[in-house]
């Protein structure tokens, strides 16, 4: 793929140099402290235990990685454990961002898992980010079951303001109808809408303007999603306006 005029190369990531330098990347984008940056060593632990970590490459330079770990579920209605994989994080850096890199890796990681017998790749996101979430939702096709309220703790980077993490937990059915759908550019429309909930569309800008008035939408979601998911209903869609995103809730089999 191209960005710009360099050629961008997505691959799996080996060295401890590029271990290194994705360590530095998450500093970059997200601005942690130490206590909050993932180790070089949990590179090299992921690796080895059948995880992922993929990076995108700009000639030798990392500017884009992603790092996902081995789960297993075991959940009400499931009939066994099943194998599964949580990609914990995806960055990219700044400069490399709207060019379609972060699709790319997560195209390449659904290849990947699906060839080793994996059907589910899970993730978490913030409910606020709905540019975010429109990528996850309506370009890849992950449904929303479940919101979890601060999962991460309070933490060091800017980005999230001094807001408690809450959290929505992404589930991605790699070779589902839906799935398939929405890769081939089709809208997928088999899940009529029960209800809808409302996030604004720059409630980003409030996060470090107006925390307050961040926080009381952020609570008002989740009392809203934590209902509608108590009821059985699912994020199937998410619908853009001028003002305002709305998360789209229907059933899922």
């Amino acid at each position: 793929m191209k960005n710009g005029n360099s050629s961008i190369t997505v691959r799996e990531i080996h060295e401890l140099s590029e271990f290194e330098a994705a360590v530095a990347i998450q500093k970059e984008i997200w601005g942690f402290s130490d206590i909050d940056v993932i180790p070089l060593r949990m590179f090299v632990v992921a690796t080895k235990i059948g995880g992922q970590l993929l990076g995108a490459f700009d000639g030798q330079k990392l500017v884009a990685f992603l790092l996902a770990v081995p789960g297993i579920r075991h959940e009400a209605g499931d009939a066994a454990p099943m194998h599964y994989l949580h990609s914990h994080m995806l960055g990219v850096l700044p400069e490399y961002r709207d060019a379609g890199l972060g699709r790319a890796m997560k195209l390449r990681q659904r290849e990947d898992a699906i060839a080793r017998g994996i059907e589910l790749i899970q993730w978490t996101f913030d409910p606020l980010e709905a540019r975010n979430a429109f990528f996850n939702i309506e370009r890849l096709g992950a449904i929303v079951r479940r919101y979890v309220e601060n999962q991460y703790g309070h933490t060091t980077s800017a980005l999230h303001a001094g807001l408690p993490t809450d959290r929505f937990v992404a589930e991605w059915w790699l070779t589902s109808e839906r799935v398939r759908s929405i890769l081939a550019g089709e809208r997928n429309s088999s899940h009529p809408v029960l209800e809808r909930i409302p996030v604004p569309a720059d409630i980003g800008d409030w996060k470090g303007s107006d925390a307050q008035r961040a926080r009381a939408v952020q609570q008002e979601i989740g009392r809203r999603c934590l209902d509608a998911f108590g009821r059985g209903l699912a994020i199937v869609g998410l619908e853009r306006g001028v003002n305002e995103y709305e998360y789209l809730l229907g059933e899922w089999a």
